[in-house]
């Protein structure tokens, strides 16, 4: 016969190995889900566009950022990671990317949202290269799921310009 300790060893392993397998179909389940956010950014005032002492241009905006985010919650979504991000070309970069929101959204019932306000973090541009200069707004959000993969997707929104002069 069988020992305690060996038939408790069996039904641990077992129990393991389903709870494994069961993750494993979780997570996999989650590449059926087809989202569809919405969101609209309007900048509604530029507070301040400056050329600061050390010779970078900083601006500050008022924004209204307005989402439906819904559509990226299942089962399996722990929280969603969002940021709004000013995104430009200079000579030097092809791309630039400033931070100016961000947010965690912990449930589906604060995914749909509207907010008015500054931007939380500075937008700066490291020379004299934002006068003038044609700007895209995009929302990026981080899908964090309970078990699984990360998923990761933006809304890009075209058509934002800066002041050719300071103010």
């Amino acid at each position: 016969m069988h020992s305690f300790g060996y038939r408790a060893n069996a039904l641990l392993t077992f129990a393991i190995t389903i709870l494994a397998l069961m993750c494993g179909i979780a997570s996999f389940s989650d590449n059926f889900n087809s989202p569809s956010p919405t969101a609209q950014v309007q900048v509604l005032n530029i507070n301040w566009f400056q050329k600061k002492p050390d010779g970078d241009d900083e601006v500050s905006l008022t924004l209204n950022v307005s989402a439906n985010l819904e559509s990226l919650f299942t089962w399996n979504t722990k929280q969603v990671f969002v940021f709004l991000a000013a995104e430009y070309e200079t000579p030097k970069n092809s791309m630039n990317q400033v931070s100016l929101w961000d947010g965690i959204i912990s449930s589906k019932e604060h995914s749909k949202f509207r907010i008015h306000t500054t931007n939380k973090y500075r937008f700066v541009d490291q020379g004299s290269n934002l006068r003038g200069k044609d700007f895209n707004l995009t929302l990026h959000w981080h899908v964090m799921p309970k078990t699984g993969k990360m998923f990761v997707d933006n809304i890009v929104m075209s058509g934002f310009r800066l002041p050719k002069a300071y103010r």
